[in-house]
């Protein structure tokens, strides 16, 4: 906006007090804690299912979202809400599937479930990609995002705004490990809710200002489609229904089940009952960001749309200067702070705990518990710096969401591909799982730099030669990857020895459903029971919105 948003006396005492606040409770929470590996890297295993859940929601949630999801709302409608409700299906199959393998096997880290299952080799290059995602995707990404939305809110200049996240989230992630993190995740969940849907009703509310007093009024002014979650290639060409319904399940099966910085929740949780139910309890919460993120953006077009134009970023911006009044703009800025912080101490976390566990232990297996929580503090200042330096570079994309999705769309399918096929399929081997992650590496890569902006001028001013010319989203890319790699992984399996049945044992089902019917129901607090709810709301949600 122009000119941007100067910063009432409320409004910042209250943003001061949150920042106090959260880097007060970090500290606090650890103050009298022995700090061992076990208690940073994975909170003494002592995680109820309620924080596991709200920890695996905050840890997702960034300032992306909260800006991100309103601009897809305005521009795009309910179908961005996908990304939201998809979700839910794969914490599902996080909680019913991945979550009693990585509980009973006690394992630290996902690259070590690799380990065991497939070969060290595969472990070490797991931890590498991990590594890079948590650089480059979870903190620069975020890290920009949020240096942006400040300095569009209150003129703010990036680098400061970059500076203060970076110092306040590193003194209390570095200090505290995982309980720190997940505890403020827990209050940054509370604040994010609250805060997004204070924004929600208060657009609702105005809606008859504008003379709209019924949802068939609302869907008049609206675009076409704009408010249905499934859309033809004709009707939405970057996100058709079938690219939704394939390529998401494969970023999913990577981003919900096999990414430390999301996982890690789940390898702290207390017993396999928290472990399971908590990834569900989250599903239950992701149903929230539709209506108090992309519904917004929509309600903006309604109430807004002659200010914003066709600059859908403006959506949220325009909805805080034009209605909220000073002390909730105050809250709102907390909740982005929230969703921002959260996401970086989880990725900070994670890549800690990848260093010191994953790489510096199996380097050298005499390094002592209180050398490795060190590594671990060091790893996160160097990783934070890195990523520091990293986030200018989120200003060579179209969009920030186009610099997540392109990651994400290169980076999933192979390890998709190990981990689905891995925990179903006997036959799978060591082999298949190293030359499936290097081949995916690679050919990822290389769609990654054909498609980069920094290489559009060689294929024509503002072109991607695999998304425009030959017509392939990046959804869609990500999908037939995970295709192209499933054939490369069965057919070195079969040219490969059989694994020892002794030594996956307990690291694949013996048969593929029984992670549904292995054991009584002991309830409706059972998770494959919560998890049955949990699919037919969803399913009452996409028939109300279809």
């Amino acid at each position: 906006m122009n000119g941007g948003i100067s910063i009432p006396l409320l409004d910042l005492a209250i943003i001061i007090v949150y920042l106090l606040g959260i880097l007060t409770v970090g500290i606090w929470v650890v103050r009298k804690q022995k700090m061992t590996s076990n208690s940073y890297f994975l909170a003494g295993r002592s995680l109820n299912w309620a924080f596991v859940g709200a920890a695996l929601f905050a840890s997702n949630i960034s300032t992306i979202h909260l800006v991100g999801l309103a601009a897809a709302g305005y521009r795009d409608g309910m179908v961005q809400g996908n990304f939201e409700w998809m979700a839910a299906f794969l914490l599902i199959v996080l909680g019913l599937v991945f979550a009693p393998f990585y509980f009973k096997n006690k394992i630290s880290t996902l690259p070590e479930f690799l380990e065991r299952r497939y070969s060290g080799a595969s472990r070490t290059f797991l931890a590498f990609l991990a590594i890079i995602g948590a650089l480059f995707m979870h903190i620069g990404i975020s890290l920009y995002a949020g240096a942006v939305v400040f300095e569009t809110f209150f003129g703010i200049d990036k680098w400061v705004s970059i500076i203060i996240i970076s110092v306040i989230t590193s003194i209390y992630t570095v200090m505290g490990g995982l309980k720190a993190v997940v505890i403020t995740e827990t209050i940054q969940t509370v604040i994010l809710i609250l805060g997004a849907g204070i924004m929600a009703v208060i657009a609702v509310l105005a809606l008859p200002d504008k003379g709209i007093n019924s949802y068939a009024e609302l869907k008049e002014v609206l675009r076409p489609d704009q408010m249905v979650l499934l859309r033809s290639a004709e009707s939405n060409p970057s996100l058709p229904w079938y690219s939704i319904i394939l390529g998401y399940p494969v970023i999913g099966l990577w981003y919900w089940c096999a990414d430390q910085t999301i996982v890690q929740r789940v390898l702290g949780a207390r017993s396999l009952r928290d472990a399971q139910i908590g990834p569900i309890f989250a599903g239950f919460i992701k149903i929230l960001p539709v209506f108090i993120m992309v519904v917004p953006g929509i309600l903006a077009y309604a109430l807004f749309s002659d200010i914003i134009g066709d600059n859908a970023n403006e959506a949220l911006p325009v909805l805080i200067t034009q209605l909220l009044p000073t002390g909730l703009k105050g809250l709102l800025s907390a909740a982005l702070m929230a969703a921002l912080m959260s996401t970086i101490a989880a990725a900070l976390n994670s890549s800690a705990t990848l260093v010191s566990v994953d790489i510096v232990k199996r380097i050298r297996p005499k390094t002592t518990d209180r050398q490795q929580v060190n590594i671990g503090r060091w790893t996160a200042v160097a990783v934070m710096l890195l990523a520091i330096a990293w986030s200018p570079m989120i200003e060579r994309f179209r969009s920030i969401f186009d610099a997540i999705n392109t990651i994400l769309s290169v980076l999933a399918p192979p390890i998709a591909v190990v981990f689905i096929w891995g925990v179903f399929w006997k036959r799978g081997t060591k082999q298949a799982s190293l030359i499936t992650i290097i081949t995916g590496f690679i050919v990822g890569a290389l769609v990654f730099m054909i498609d980069f902006p920094a290489f559009e001028g060689i294929f024509g001013e503002g072109v991607k030669p695999i998304t425009d010319n030959l017509g392939i989203p990046y959804m869609m890319q990500g999908w037939w990857l995970f295709v192209f790699l499933s054939c490369v992984y069965v057919l070195v399996s079969f040219l490969t020895p059989r694994p020892d049945p002794e030594k996956i044992k307990g690291l694949v089902f013996d048969k593929p459903l029984h992670f549904l019917t292995k054991g009584k129901i002991t309830g409706w607090t059972d998770p494959r029971v919560l998890s049955g709810i949990l699919v037919v709301v969803m399913i009452i949600l996409y028939s109300l919105f279809s």
